[in-house]
């Protein structure tokens, strides 16, 4: 018997046991513990919608990934969870209350994206563009090159937040450590 140790296989993000995390992007006849809504009503809060689509390295839309949302603004905390695969055009979309400023950092959201062919999730910010004076000096955002700040700020059109995530190429988006 050989008794040589090698290294087993590297094991990549996704895909993902959809009976659990995404049931409807898998078409189980159930809904998900986790959605894309938030449940919370608060009159004082701006509700919004986020939407958008990830691509891969040659512009091609990710059928398959899974995105979760997550938000704290010293009052509201917002959790959710969408697969791209669920919307017939592989949107994520979620709705929930636009964060507010805090310790005069601009108003974010964190997404964090799950996918095939990553050994490990990544982590980006949704800024907004209608938050231009509070963009301007969120430490953060600044401390990314001018160039690529347009990769993570959101603008908002038709009533929604676009926000288009590219995890390879010429737009590729800023994804942070953590």
């Amino acid at each position: 018997m050989n008794t040589t140790k090698t290294q087993t296989p590297s094991q990549t993000v996704g895909p993902y046991f959809g009976y659990g995390l995404t049931s409807e992007q898998y078409l189980y006849d159930f809904k998900s513990l986790i959605t894309n809504k938030i449940t919370i009503l608060d009159s004082n809060s701006d509700y919004i919608t986020i939407k958008g689509k990830i691509f891969d390295g040659e512009n091609n839309p990710i059928s398959d990934a899974m995105i979760e949302l997550w938000q704290n603004d010293g009052h509201n905390r917002f959790f959710g969870r969408f697969g791209t695969g669920t919307d017939a055009e592989n949107h994520f979309v979620f709705q929930t209350i636009k964060p507010k400023s805090v310790e005069n950092q601009a108003p974010f959201v964190t997404l964090i994206v799950f996918m095939r062919g990553q050994l490990i999730h990544s982590y980006t910010r949704v800024y907004f563009s209608d938050e231009e004076v509070l963009n301007a000096q969120d430490t953060v955002l600044n401390a990314i090159p001018a160039e690529r700040r347009n990769t993570i700020i959101a603008q908002k059109k038709a009533g929604c937040y676009e926000f288009n995530i590219y995890m390879q190429g010429e737009n590729e988006t800023v994804f942070f450590a953590v």
